[in-house]
């Protein structure tokens, strides 16, 4: 007898399934786990702890999951060649935070993006960093090029001698200028955390930058944006934080670290050493089409200067038309699903004037630049009112139909990512 609570519960989630299944998702911070990493989430690990690490663990039990997590953390530590790595922040937030506690004291000098320039919010005073209560202090950026103004920020540096800078972002379109800053950070003795959140998958792809090479002393991220792994977090980097990271992250932080999810991101690590360079490829390939057919119909793509693009991301400036908000839930009544997003001339509080998109799932699914291509006039005809919405919401349920097997891991073939799995058939 299944009550009737627990039947709108399920029903709502098959009805979300369905809807993925037949939109255009372009959240630059989502993606789809593979068959392989999803068998992993449901799998007996999702009822277990254990607290602290592989071989000292405060429960019995762990010795399968201890080789779990050892295979996982050296895997991340070779995808990423770094001294060490820890899989166990359940979040990016989290993986901030353990560098933020960790390493730095109350009252220390942080620099970081504004949330317009595209810093995300746990860089700045209402979220992790003013948790650790940072004295909080701007990256220049410049507007046009959408990137940091390095001179500047030198001499930012120079003059208020930070103690951490903050580099990566939550709109994060090219590479930031570490090599350029590092000097300049080490002489005031400053650290340089990157959070690499967005482009994690990137970087595994070697399509964007590597951090740690070019003068980062820790890497943060998300382990679920272009990086098609669990919802989750990861930190890595020089073995001199090693010590420091651990005893935040546990007993600082997590105290279980959600077995099921390192399991799955091992799954999902293994994977990309083979498919990585491939997909992170495509992914800029797809990001770069849709910006640059999104300009020529048009609308107001940013970066321009730099090419619109480097990553996963592009970033439109819709304020001529309508407000963000407006033109966000006037694309998804066509199934196109995309978020506002502050642009560098907002302020924080006011209505965003653009719109997110990224393309990660999308090339996931095996879209290319044909589709980008015809993705971007849908979404050009909506925001100038060229097309109804009913029309194009056809075209967009037919066109997902040929999408809906995944590529860039193993079984892809087998598994529809949006089916629901009925385990009880009432």
């Amino acid at each position: 007898m299944v009550s009737e609570e627990v039947k709108r519960i399920r029903k709502e989630v098959k009805k979300h399934h369905k809807l993925m299944k037949e939109s255009i998702p372009l959240i630059a911070s989502e993606n789809l786990l593979s068959p392989l990493a999803k068998e992993m989430l449901i799998s007996d690990f999702s009822h277990r702890y254990a607290e602290g690490e592989p071989g000292k663990r405060y429960y019995q039990g762990c010795r399968y999951i201890d080789e779990v997590e050892v295979e996982a953390t050296n895997l991340a530590k070779e995808m990423f060649n770094a001294d060490f790595a820890d899989v166990r922040p359940i979040s990016g937030v989290l993986a901030n935070l353990s560098a933020f506690f960790g390493l730095f004291e109350s009252g220390d000098k942080l620099m970081s993006l504004s949330v317009p320039d595209g810093g995300h919010i746990s860089h700045r005073k209402h979220s992790a960093a003013g948790l650790r209560e940072f004295d909080i202090n701007k990256i220049p950026f410049d507007k046009e090029k959408l990137n940091i103004k390095v001179e500047k920020t030198l001499e930012k540096i120079k003059k208020i001698e930070p103690d951490l800078i903050l580099l990566g972002g939550s709109v994060f379109l090219f590479p930031h200028p570490i090599e350029k800053i590092k000097g300049t950070a080490e002489d005031v003795g400053a650290k340089i955390i990157y959070d690499g959140a967005h482009v994690l998958g990137l970087i595994a792809g070697g399509k964007f930058q590597d951090p740690l090479r070019e003068g980062a002393d820790l890497v943060t991220g998300s382990t679920h944006k272009t990086f098609p792994g669990p919802q989750g977090g990861l930190i890595y980097g020089s073995s001199k934080y090693e010590e420091k990271i651990k005893e935040t992250i546990f007993p600082g932080l997590v105290s279980n670290h959600h077995l099921h999810h390192v399991a799955a991101l091992g799954v999902t690590l293994g994977e990309m050493k083979y498919f990585a360079e491939d997909y992170a490829t495509q992914i800029i390939d797809n990001a770069k089409a849709l910006a640059e057919n999104l300009y020529n119909k048009g609308l107001d793509v940013m970066g321009k200067q730099n090419g619109f693009t480097s990553s996963h991301q592009v970033l439109v400036d819709v304020s001529r038309f309508d407000s963000g908000r407006k033109v966000a839930n006037k694309l998804e009544e066509a199934n196109i699903i995309v978020n506002r997003n502050l642009i560098p001339s907002d302020k924080v509080g006011e209505t965003e004037s653009g719109i997110r998109l990224g393309v990660q799932e999308l090339t996931r699914l095996g879209m290319e630049e044909e589709e980008m291509k015809m993705l971007s006039k849908w979404i050009a005809d909506l925001v100038m009112e060229k097309t109804e919405q009913d029309k194009i919401k056809e075209k967009v349920i037919e066109l997902k139909e040929s999408f809906n097997d995944l590529h860039y891991c193993y079984e892809g073939k087998r598994a529809n990512p949006y089916k629901y799995i009925d385990l009880v058939n009432k």
